[in-house]
């Protein structure tokens, strides 16, 4: 069989030397909090006014449409994960369906997706808190980047340190104090529907698309309702991390489902909530355009407390969104090392905690040298692109697998998986092909690094290829 080829047998996948097998201590509450809080980070805060201002009070639409885009591929992902329930998400499901080098192409976009996400996230939650340590008289060069004129961005590169350390005292753990900030991001959104419920006009959900279904407007940019799904679209994903999560849960086959998709319906379910609950009370023109709609709709309402503490869960949200990401990353790293495509010694398991030591630490100096020093606006749009490759690729696998072998036992199987495969695809390349173009070229520029990579160095040392040789 040639390199590129070359599948891991998917019995074989869970197949784990003892000292490289992480730990399970994981349940179904743990994992719809990773997945919730993964998914519910300052888009909600932020995109349903840039989706209100392509779409106007259509948004609504826009949310299911995206929703339903994400909850096919999440049927995909549950399916997949259930069946193969080793730590890797779409990265082990390409090995044992697609071949070698297609899961070094997705393991390699998943980098991206997972590192730059924490970078971004953590530039992010600086921003929020720099008004607060201003008053303790830290100079200014400590909290900006070079971009901005600063020396580096501290309190982003403390965060990514804080969540590393947070992580390594042991996954169950960090997935207690994750469920806890989720339980209050999520009591305040709530807060923020029943202020605003009171205050519902039905006439302002009229003209209900004014700008269309779908259209461009000069620059290019989408408008209309589908103009504004591949916008909120990126609100939604970061419930793939859940299946990073497998080897680490005690019950894979109930858990990762109940995961995965309960975790997707709650946030569709809260994200409608909250755009019927906002154009409801204020008109989308009115908020379309501030960068904080939530909070400024509570101002016009003349609620500042709850304003404050919708502002404030803004700040609690981040650093779980940081968690869920960088505990993705960080596993997906381990099983690229464990596999032999990147140094076997990173794939290293702390006996005590049962935690990727090294790989953490790793992904976390990663993270915070990116958030601390480099421009992240551009880069940013990147994890878009390979979030995508890896829900494309996951639903592919699934449809591989229901024609290859379609009598193996399957403890969730994806309902009309005939019609869910191809909408996850096709929905998928329809939001990449939305991105920007500097976007997709640096997309495939990253890939085109990673293969030089893969062929250079990684093919060699594959325990698979290896092994084979033998």
């Amino acid at each position: 069989m040639a390199f590129w080829d070359r599948r891991k047998p998917v019995d074989m996948v869970a197949e784990i030397d003892p000292s490289h097998r992480l730990k399970a201590t994981l349940s179904w509450p743990h994992l719809v909090a990773l997945g919730v809080g993964a998914i519910v980070g300052t888009g909600i805060y932020t995109l349903i006014g840039v989706g209100a201002g392509l779409a106007g009070p259509a948004v609504i639409l826009s949310f299911v449409i995206a929703g339903v885009i994400c909850i096919c591929a999440g049927l995909a992902y549950a399916e997949m994960s259930t069946m193969i329930p080793a730590a890797g998400s779409a990265y082990t499901y390409s090995y044992a369906v697609l071949g070698e080098m297609l899961a070094w192409v997705v393991g390699w976009s998943l980098m991206l997706e997972y590192t730059v996400v924490c970078s971004a996230v953590a530039v992010g939650w600086a921003g929020h808190v720099v008004p607060f340590i201003q008053a303790a008289g830290i100079p200014e060069v400590l909290l900006k980047g070079p971009e901005q004129g600063g020396l580096i961005n501290l309190p982003a590169v403390i965060i990514c340190f804080v969540v590393a350390g947070l992580l390594l005292v042991g996954t169950r753990e960090s997935a207690n104090v994750n469920l806890v900030l989720v339980v209050i991001k999520v009591l305040a959104l709530a807060a923020f529907v029943a202020i605003a419920a009171p205050h519902f006009d039905a006439s302002h959900f009229t003209p209900f698309m004014p700008k269309g279904f779908e259209g461009h407007a000069a620059d290019g940019t989408g408008l209309g309702v589908m103009g504004a799904a591949a916008i909120i679209f990126f609100a939604f994903y970061g419930f793939d991390t859940i299946s990073t999560a497998a080897e680490e849960t005690k019950n894979p086959g109930r858990d990762l489902t109940i995961g995965i998709v309960g975790s997707m319906l709650i946030c569709v379910a809260i994200y409608m909530g909250v755009a019927a609950a906002a154009i409801g009370a204020v008109r989308t023109e009115v908020f379309a355009s501030h960068d904080a709609p939530l909070v400024y709709i509570l101002e016009i309402l003349k609620q500042p407390v709850t304003a404050k503490v919708v502002a404030g869960a803004a700040v609690v949200a981040l650093p779980t969104v940081i968690l869920a990401f960088m505990y993705g990353q960080s596993r997906i790293f381990f099983v690229m090392a464990r596999d032999g495509l990147l140094p076997q010694g990173l794939a290293k398991v702390n006996p005590r905690s049962g935690v990727p030591t090294l790989m953490t630490v790793v992904t976390a100096l990663i993270a915070a040298a990116l958030a601390g020093f480099l421009p992240l606006g551009q880069i940013a749009a990147l994890a878009n692109a390979g979030t995508l490759c890896a829900f494309i690729a996951t639903a592919a696998c699934m449809m591989v697998m229901r024609r290859r072998e379609p009598d193996r036992p399957r403890v969730f199987k994806a309902p009309l998986w005939w019609l869910i495969g191809p909408v996850a695809i096709l929905g998928c390349l329809y939001l990449f092909w939305s991105l920007p173009v500097m976007t997709k070229v640096l997309f495939f520029v990253w890939n085109g690094v990673g293969l030089l990579i893969y062929l250079a160095w990684a093919r060699r040392g594959s325990l698979l290829g290896k092994a084979g040789a033998a």
